[in-house]
């Protein structure tokens, strides 16, 4: 588990550095990728996706669709 957190850590970290750099690239896209696959095996994952769908739903209440 503590191996999992730390390479959680360092891909926050390298998106947050790409993203501010606007510098992002296929491999930093690859980062950002293996960032989300370890973000949802967290405990975090439940909070973020219902986050999203409550989201996703005001938006399409807006919109009317």
């Amino acid at each position: 588990m503590a191996l999992s957190v730390s390479a959680l850590v360092l891909f926050a970290i390298l998106c947050i550095i790409f993203i501010r750099n606007k510098q992002m690239k296929i491999a930093h896209g690859i980062v950002a990728a293996l960032f989300g696959f370890m973000l949802h095996e967290t405990t975090v994952a439940t909070s973020i996706n219902s986050l999203l769908a409550n989201l996703a739903h005001s938006i399409s209440s807006i919109t009317g669709g």
